[in-house]
């Protein structure tokens, strides 16, 4: 017929079959692997108003005393990803040419917990935050 004995495609199928079982087996013990008291993280920064993310945005990972766990930059899509203990933290997403953009997060064990942030046009820096709010006081008193 083609070549191929009954016997020799037993022993094909057998191998294939083994080859999965073993595989399927030891993407199981990966999974058992990690802590069971951690969850990821995933952080996604856009420009608002675009599809266009943000590749040199500053995330900060912060315990809710402030203090910092991890400061990370996002991937040529605008995409981190974070293993962080279970708890909750403050996401601080900055940039100089857009405001920055706070949050604050449960992180759960085993599981996956996704931020995006929209970044709007202004500026990061407290200085020149507190200029144009002054201003814009300033502005509607005048008005």
């Amino acid at each position: 017929m083609l070549g191929l004995s009954l016997t020799r495609f037993q022993a094909v199928v057998g191998t294939l079959a083994g080859i999965a079982s073993i595989t399927g087996a030891a993407f199981s013990l990966v999974q058992f692997a990690r802590p069971a008291n951690t969850g990821d993280l995933v952080t996604i920064v856009r420009a608002a108003g675009s599809r266009g993310s943000v590749t040199d945005a500053t995330i900060e990972v912060l315990t809710t005393q402030n203090a910092i766990v991890a400061t990370l930059t996002p991937d040529s899509t605008g995409r981190v990803t974070q293993e962080l203990t279970e708890g909750v933290y403050v996401v601080r997403v900055s940039h100089p040419r857009y405001a920055p953009e706070v949050r604050r997060v449960q992180v759960r064990p085993r599981q996956t917990v996704e931020i995006r942030a929209s970044l709007r046009a202004g500026s990061s820096s407290p200085i020149k935050r507190a200029v144009n709010d002054g201003v814009s006081a300033v502005r509607r008193v005048l008005r």
